[in-house]
């Protein structure tokens, strides 16, 4: 693997160098990708949590204050692969736990990894399973778990290829804990072993916050001078949904009784952020920089028609205080953001059709009648318009969104039992 690792590094080097110049990325954390780690507390045994990026890192809550408070002999430590992940990561957790990059799996660096942190098991969030990893685990006997795991549609058929490969990889996970029977199914066809895979339901459904007032939403609605005026806001946007958004609500605006209605967008990606400032200006929209508002923490002058939420890990608070919300990456084919959160809040909540990513939440959310898909942007509009009017139908799918949430919590206890069955073990 180390070979083929280092193929793959050359090849991805040009890319790693683009971001790195023109898009603020991988500028840290070469250390700790190369295995060189700390922890804060070595005297204790160590459960090492591995989340990709910001998704998984979120919905490692609710399991990482119930480790910390039914387990405290063990130091949890925390990874991620990405900056916004890490980045996250650090807001949740950096006072109390170590936080880092996850290293590299060129075996040198792995071993390297595995001295510093000795971890007696590792959780690793969804999916992220390396062959070095998993080989080195084995041979120290260390169980590795797969939590809150899933394979999507797009992804199962990307592994089944290499079957050879995630057979042997699978075969050396010592636990898997699936979202749905679908998921664990995948996860059996691919190499692990029937016995070893369990059904717990998702963990982000126990992390999505259904009661109770978000922190710093009272403020942001003083910052951006919101008052009785309906906010529809466009949550984890992606590239070409944009221009879509803002098409529609351009015609929401033109109808009476709608001529107040404003509109925050929060993208997905943080080196996107100027690139929709401009997309925003062109469509001939007075908005405002959440970010120039909280950095100097002043209120703005006047009512500008567009908010573009140009920071991270303050997409709750304006979801908080929407009428509306769409969840973006799903109008065009990406996979989606996470529609827990607003649903979750009593939220009237609408998404396209690609969410391959969440394609269990919305199997349950769409049967509940907790949320609304749309089609294209001529169906965003109408459907958004239909909320929009008719509060009474928008409140009834908010609630019905809560109650989905709500039925189907429980995967953390589920997992703790799991987790500490097998360090019985």
């Amino acid at each position: 693997m180390n070979i083929v690792y280092s193929a793959a590094l050359v090849l991805y080097s040009p890319k790693i160098l683009y971001r790195r110049l023109f898009q603020n990325r991988y500028r840290g954390g070469w250390d700790q990708r190369r295995g060189f780690i700390g922890r804060n507390h070595p005297d204790k045994r160590c459960i090492w949590i591995h989340a990709v990026s910001v998704g998984e890192v979120n919905a490692t809550q609710t399991l990482v204050a119930q480790l910390t408070q039914q387990m405290p002999g063990y130091e949890i430590v925390i990874s991620s692969t990405t900056d916004t992940g890490l980045a996250r990561a650090k807001a949740l957790y950096d006072a109390d736990y170590s936080v880092f990059y996850f290293p590299f799996d060129f075996s040198w660096m792995m071993k390297r990894a595995f001295t510093r942190l000795n971890p007696a098991m590792i959780l690793l969030m969804e999916l992220e399973v390396w062959p070095n990893m998993a080989s080195l685990a084995r041979q120290k006997n260390i169980p590795v778990v797969v939590v809150n795991g899933r394979l999507s549609d797009r992804s199962f058929p990307k592994y089944r290829k290499i079957r050879g490969i995630t057979r042997a990889m699978f075969r050396k996970v010592s636990l898997v804990l699936a979202q749905t029977d679908e998921y664990a199914q995948r996860f059996i066809d691919l190499g692990c072993e029937p016995e070893k895979v369990i059904v717990t339901s998702s963990l982000k459904y126990d992390t999505a916050q259904t009661g109770g007032t978000v922190e710093g939403a009272d403020r942001l609605a003083e910052q951006i001078n919101l008052g009785k005026e309906a906010l529809w806001v466009a949550g984890g946007t992606g590239p070409g949904e944009e221009t879509l958004i803002l098409d529609a609500f351009a015609l929401l605006k033109k109808l009476n009784g709608l001529e107040d209605l404003r509109l925050a967008i929060v993208p997905r990606k943080p080196e996107r952020f100027e690139e929709v400032a401009a997309l925003i200006d062109a469509a001939g929209f007075g908005f405002v920089r959440y970010s120039a508002l909280k950095k100097d923490n002043s209120v703005t002058t006047g009512r500008p028609t567009v908010i573009l939420g140009d920071t991270m890990g303050d997409l709750k608070k304006f979801y908080a205080l929407a009428a509306v919300v769409f969840v973006g990456r799903t109008l065009v084919p990406m996979g989606g953001s996470d529609m827990m959160e607003p649903t979750a809040l009593g939220k009237c909540t609408l998404f396209g059709s690609h969410t391959f990513n969440f394609k269990q939440t919305v199997d349950v959310l769409l049967k509940g009648r907790g949320a609304i898909q749309v089609t294209d942007e001529a169906d965003l509009y109408e459907k958004t318009l239909q909320t929009l009017i008719n509060p009474d139908f928008a409140k009834r799918t908010a609630a019905n969104g809560q109650t989905v949430i709500r039925q189907n919590q429980g995967a953390t206890q589920k997992t703790l039992d799991a987790i500490q069955a097998l360090l019985v073990q």
